[in-house]
């Protein structure tokens, strides 16, 4: 077994705006927040702490940097829809309306979306 096999997860996500993202995580994904100092805001997300750092100048990575695992993404979409969040739709991915892409044998499901900074963020069902 690996040193790190048992260890607990703590998820990171920079930003550049802090004041922007904050209630995005808050509010919008509605992630519980557990503390602020002056280094990072911290939510709950099912027991991992995510880390909202501010970064200066930071620049998003073109690709997804996390994911939430969801039991019903056409929920989960629609109820941040709502909300105000824009799924992306990448050409030639063969996504839904919603912006749902599924695998060729329907085994997953996935939409991506941003925060505030640009960061790519996605949900994920698994049938």
């Amino acid at each position: 077994m690996g040193a790190l096999s048992k260890a607990k997860p703590v998820i990171i996500i920079c930003t550049r705006d802090r004041a922007k993202s904050e209630p995005f995580y808050r509010e919008i994904l509605g992630l519980r927040q557990t503390s602020a100092d002056d280094f990072a805001a911290v939510f709950d997300v099912a027991g991992a702490p995510l880390r909202l750092s501010t970064v200066e100048g930071w620049k998003p990575h073109e690709h997804t940097i996390f994911g939430f695992a969801v039991d019903d993404i056409k929920a989960a979409v629609a109820n941040l829809t709502k909300k105000g969040v824009k799924f992306i739709t990448y050409p030639g991915f063969g996504q839904d309306a919603d912006g749902i892409w599924t695998t060729p044998d329907g085994a997953v499901r996935v939409a991506w979306f941003s925060d505030p900074d640009g960061n790519n963020l996605s949900l994920t069902q698994l049938k």
